[in-house]
């Protein structure tokens, strides 16, 4: 027992110094990020001593960018079960190889929306209150509560898978499956719940019409499917660029199947939400008449939205069409897509169920420069996490550190 728990002791050691080791390029990056994360946090304690008087939320307007940032990323997290559900279900074995890589994302995801849900309480000090069994939890009488376990109990579960199999493949041992696996069909449902949850949030609100849509979960869970996937293929040839971990192009061409499915569903119910706000016509439409056409002289989010829908059509098309079978056309509906998404499931979903509210009155949300810096710092703490996971896990895939070699320099 003492030697098991010396052996990993020594192996999160050696993972700990590894993270600090690589070329120039690793350093200027890593310090890049450093210096984002420490302007988010001098943000923050500004906001932190003034309150959130530092951003542009008010009673009106009381959920903003931070929301909109963590309801994107809960789908982020949920996307690396694109990558278990073939892999495990469908045993493609060209997926296998990079499955890690999509947990770790997953990690480095639900990291940041507990970051964002964090810096978007005005008294982060009485987040005790969500503590099951300390504070006042309302389990399972708030949608709240659910969201608080299913984002933890997500975590862990994905935290438990990577570390045992990069801990196995330490140690040059086949994994037991009886360990990881039923973990890993685990982690398939809950993907699906912590997204399902987060939707089920939004639509529970009796006085927001415009989030009162029974397709608010697959509409979720679709462009979930569609972003995820997106951002691990780009990931994934930055892996192979920058650690020199060659990953299958079968991999790559199979999440682009995984989008383009993914990506229709999200538009068609897109187009089944666009039928029911407007051609109905009620006085319930606001919201959404708000956000397209802009309601009584404010259209501050009318930008935003036709961007969005821009960006989202022009990366279908280049999905279904032959070209993105190359790697670089790919990449472009692969950004349009992140892009896209995020203004769609952020400003586009959040800001436009508070305006107008239940009493009529149209007050605009327009984030401050404190606000945008924090998000900011959130984003670059993500890309550090995300950043030293891989640093930590390609040397052990790659054979480079294992128990019985020491791992020499190799500036990659």
């Amino acid at each position: 027992m003492f030697k098991w728990i010396r052996d990993y002791l020594y192996f999160l050691w050696r993972c700990f110094v590894i993270s600090f080791d690589g070329n120039r390029g690793f350093y200027i990056w890593m310090t890049f990020l450093t210096c984002l994360s420490l302007i988010g946090l001098n943000a923050y304690c500004k906001q932190l001593v003034h309150g959130l008087m530092t951003t542009g939320m008010t009673d009106h307007v009381s959920w903003g960018l931070y929301i909109a940032n963590f309801t994107y990323l809960v789908g982020m997290a949920a996307a690396a079960v694109m990558l278990v559900i073939p892999a495990y279900i469908y045993r493609k074995k060209e997926i296998h190889e990079v499955v890690i890589f999509g947990e770790l994302f997953a990690v480095a995801s639900i990291i940041m929306c507990l970051l964002f849900v964090t810096v978007d309480l005005g008294r982060p000090d009485r987040f005790w209150h969500l503590i099951p069994g300390i504070g006042r939890f309302n389990f399972p009488i708030s949608m709240l509560s659910w969201d608080v376990v299913v984002l933890n109990v997500y975590l862990l579960i994905n935290l438990h898978v990577t570390g045992y199999l990069l801990y196995m493949k330490y140690l040059g041992r086949e994994p037991n499956k009886w360990v990881y696996l039923p973990f890993v069909f685990l982690s398939i449902v809950w993907a699906v719940s912590i997204h399902t949850v987060t939707a089920f949030l939004l639509a529970g609100f009796a006085a927001r019409p415009f989030w009162n849509t029974a397709v608010m979960g697959p509409r979720f869970i679709a462009s979930a499917f569609a972003a995820g996937p997106a951002v691990i293929i780009i990931t994934l040839q930055l892996i192979r660029k920058v650690f020199g971990y060659r990953t299958s192009e079968d991999a790559i061409f199979l999440l682009r199947k995984i989008i383009q499915v993914s990506m229709s569903i999200n538009m068609f119910l897109l187009i089944n939400e666009l039928f029911k706000e407007f051609y109905t016509d009620t006085l319930h439409n606001a919201s959404a008449k708000y956000l397209f056409f802009g309601l009584h002289g404010h259209d501050a989010l009318v930008p935003w939205i036709w961007t969005a829908l821009a960006m989202n059509t022009v990366a279908l098309i280049l999905l279904m069409s032959p070209i993105t079978r190359r790697v670089v056309p790919l990449n472009i509906a692969c950004i349009l897509l992140i892009v896209g998404i995020w203004i769609e499931k952020g400003m586009g979903l959040i800001i436009p169920g508070f305006i107008p509210n239940p009493l009529g009155e149209i007050v605009e949300y327009v984030p401050t420069w404190n606000e945008i810096f924090v998000c900011v710092g959130v984003w670059a703490t993500g890309g550090l996490v995300y950043t030293v996971l891989l640093r930590c896990a390609t040397p052990i895939l790659k054979g480079q550190l294992n128990i019985n070699l020491k791992y020499t320099q190799r500036k990659i």
